[in-house]
């Protein structure tokens, strides 16, 4: 065996989230089931996303305006090469 493998297998151990997640997706499940789990995992962690941004907008001021002064030169799509 690798001795960095051997280090990985002794040093990584299962959080209770990862515990309680391996439980449930134990479970004999169909697809839409696992489909709309990991749609709600998704949904969870969008909305963490949106409340950090949310965070730092207020921190730093930032409104609207700000936010179109600073990205009005920035193209979004990439140009056609011809």
């Amino acid at each position: 065996m690798d001795p960095n493998q051997s280090e990985f297998m002794t040093s990584s151990k299962l959080n209770p989230v990862q515990l309680h997640l391996l439980e449930l997706f134990s479970k004999d499940m169909t697809e839409q089931e696992l489909f709309e789990i990991q749609a709600l995992l998704v949904q969870y962690y969008a909305g963490k996303v949106d409340d950090e941004l949310d965070q730092i907008w207020e921190k730093r001021n930032y409104s609207p305006e700000s936010f179109h002064e600073a990205t009005r030169d920035l193209h979004l799509r990439a140009k056609k090469e011809s």
